[in-house]
């Protein structure tokens, strides 16, 4: 490409990032079409999001329980909330979010960025989602429900 075609104020740098920079922003579009979704159509009101299964065919939380409320509560600001509703979805969302800001600075950079979990790795979130689930089902972990 010469100067006549190249667009005004863009380098061929400055071009290569952004092509690189697509799929994250990609990701992040959807995440934030996801959130604003969740945001706007309450899943406190009832009728609005399916039940889940497990908690209503056997009345145990699962992991997941409380995860949308917890989504709706942080579009509002709601920290407090949000804890309260699902505490492991908060810290999913906290851990995607510097995943995300460090996969974006790599990608812009022209660095390859992956993330490999190992088995020690998988069998430690593994332990502490069970650990999640099996406390917030006890009568000590009422504080952790939904």
């Amino acid at each position: 490409m010469n100067a006549e075609t190249e667009p005004a104020g863009l380098s061929t740098g400055t071009r290569g990032a952004a092509r690189r920079l697509a799929v994250p922003l990609g990701v992040l579009a959807a995440v934030a079409a996801a959130f604003a979704y969740v945001g706007s159509v309450d899943p406190n009101e009832p009728g609005h999001y399916p039940v889940c299964p497990l908690l209503h065919y056997t009345g145990i939380y699962c992991p997941g329980c409380g995860g949308l409320r917890s989504a709706h509560a942080v579009v509002h600001g709601d920290l407090t909330a949000a804890l309260g509703d699902n505490a492991l979805a908060v810290a999913g969302y906290v851990l995607f979010a510097a995943l995300w800001a460090v996969w974006a600075v790599r990608v812009a950079r022209g660095q390859q960025f992956r993330v490999a979990l190992g088995r020690p790795q998988l069998r430690v979130l593994g332990a502490a989602v069970l650990v999640f689930t099996v406390v917030r089902n006890l009568p000590i972990g009422g504080w952790l429900h939904p």
